[in-house]
């Protein structure tokens, strides 16, 4: 005889939730608003520095400068990207690996 909950020799599970109904159905407008208010704090936090740059007195930046800032930026993107990279494959490939001669107990 088999106990309770039992089907084949396993535990029996509550269904899971699934996307028509349950805890998942509001995860798809949360995601919605939490982008939404992302891009509303991105654009406030773009009109601040563009309203700051107004009433502190700063000149036209001439089209040089906005490459500058765009080199940089770029520049500052591939790094992090190349630095990420690296940190990835010494970890796949065993660089992060204690050696054999440090016995730390």
């Amino acid at each position: 005889m088999r106990a309770p909950g039992l089907a084949a020799g396993r535990p029996s599970f509550p269904p899971r939730c699934n996307d028509n109904g349950g805890a998942a159905a509001y995860i798809g407008p949360m995601r919605t608003l939490i982008i939404l208010a992302l891009f509303a704090l991105l654009a406030a936090a773009v009109w601040f520095a563009g309203a700051a740059w107004e009433r502190l007195g700063g000149g036209e930046i001439p089209f040089y400068g906005y490459l500058a800032m765009a080199g940089g930026a770029l520049f500052s993107l591939l790094l992090g990207g190349a630095l990420m990279a690296l940190v990835f494959y010494s970890s796949r490939h065993g660089y992060d690996d204690l050696g054999g001669g440090d016995d730390k107990e």
